[in-house]
């Protein structure tokens, strides 16, 4: 690290001692806050300077995410490289004190007050690096861990792979493109760094880059910012834009748009609101966190009212167009490759759905290749094949343990 870094560790050790000054009273937070304010601007430019470090070290090794404060993280520095969290040995120790301050500075005072009310925030924010003379955009949280805080950031990749590195069959290809499928619900599924947002983006620049049209983005936060190519992209953040994925979606009507891409559908209401939108002739694209295309269609329907089920499974059934299910697999060559599942929402996936017989659509999906449609086992068996990952990560990612190993043997 440069002299810079460790003249910045020098405030951030000073600021800590202030801290450990600070009563342990119910006020706490409040008097950190104020404490933080009072602050010379060198300080805080110091801290800031100091946390960006870390960011741009992420750039360096390839992390993922990076983990800070709280008594869980034990003092030290983590990063998340190639699926796999460890401390940075080359980084030094923190006091919980130091940790404390370096995530309150990373927040403006109204962002502060949400977080001591709602012990949770969410945001955007970015770094810029003067080697590469580019910002770099990080999807961060700031919570606490026993009454200490702590904060995860995922940086967001500064280029968009191209659609077509994703290998999608042509007939799921032309359904995830305005300009063969003008309406319909589409999904993007699976746990969190599984890369949903990485595959949304490449969905969304393939359309800015094919279509005239309008596309609304709604995000919390706003991850990567899609300039405008052939299409009008416009971005509406939670909390800074818009008050709520529910009202974006609605509020989008009114706005003329092509695609609504809503960054995740978390509830009820959001999921009613969503059907109703794609019901009007819209094309919209939204994630849960959810493994497969099944638990997709279960996890929709039992977030409904038990009297509402019907009609929104009806509704499902006749929107619902694909839904992509992945996860990120270690590879043999020590990076990561995509696995995914894919349905498509054809007579007799929606026959399914609409008669309630969800154990049918594994099968269909099963026996429907030719469609463009295939289940996470025959994807992680693809994989396997060709010497992409081993035997025993597909196998642990196997959602269906017993078909996989079925198929590796008929296969071999």
């Amino acid at each position: 690290m440069s002299m810079d870094f460790q003249t910045s560790r020098q405030y951030v050790a000073k600021v800590g001692e202030d801290v450990k000054k600070v009563p342990l009273t119910a006020d706490r937070w409040q008097y950190l806050s104020e404490l933080l304010e009072d602050q010379p601007e060198e300080t805080k430019l110091a801290l800031k300077n100091h946390f960006d470090a870390f960011l741009l070290r992420m750039k360096e090794i390839g992390a993922s995410d990076i983990d800070l404060g709280g008594p869980g993280c034990r003092n030290l520095v983590w990063f998340r490289c190639v699926g796999v969290k460890t401390a940075d040995a080359t980084l030094q120790e923190y006091d919980i004190e130091e940790t404390d301050m370096l995530i309150l500075n990373l927040l403006t005072e109204p962002e502060r007050l949400k977080l001591f009310k709602q012990r949770n925030i969410d945001f955007s924010y970015r770094v810029y690096d003067p080697e590469a003379n580019t910002w770099t955009r990080f999807r961060a949280t700031v919570y606490f861990d026993l009454t200490h805080a702590a904060v995860n950031m995922r940086r967001i990749n500064d280029t968009i792979i191209s659609f077509p590195q994703f290998g999608f069959h042509e007939e799921v290809a032309k359904t995830l493109s305005l300009k063969y499928q003008k309406s319909g619900l589409i999904l993007v599924t699976g746990i969190t760094g599984s890369g949903k947002s990485t595959t949304l983006d490449s969905i969304i620049d393939a359309n800015n880059r094919t279509m005239e049209a309008h596309i609304v983005i709604i995000a919390d936060p706003i991850e990567h910012v899609h300039q405008p190519i052939k299409s009008i992209v416009k971005h509406r953040e939670i909390g800074r834009d818009v008050h709520s994925f529910k009202e974006g979606t609605i509020q989008a009507l009114r706005q003329d748009p092509d695609i609504i891409m809503i960054g995740e559908m978390r509830d009820a209401e959001t999921i009613m609101t969503v059907l109703e939108v794609v019901d009007s002739g819209h094309k919209v694209f939204s994630t849960l966190h959810t493994s497969s295309a099944v638990e997709s269609i279960d996890r929709i329907l039992g977030e409904i009212p038990h009297n509402e089920q019907a009609r929104i499974r009806t509704r499902l059934a006749d929107t619902l167009t694909c839904v992509v299910s992945q996860k990120l697999i270690p590879s043999e060559d020590g990076k990561m490759v995509l696995a995914k599942e894919v349905l498509l929402g054809n007579n007799a996936i929606r026959t399914a759905i609409r008669n309630n017989n969800l154990g049918e659509i594994y099968q269909i999906i099963q026996q429907s290749r030719d469609q463009g449609m295939n289940t996470l086992e025959q994807d992680l068996s693809r994989l396997y094949a060709d010497n992409k990952i081993s035997y025993f990560e597909a196998y642990i990612n196997a959602n269906n343990k017993k078909r996989f190993e079925e198929l590796v043997k008929y296969n071999y």
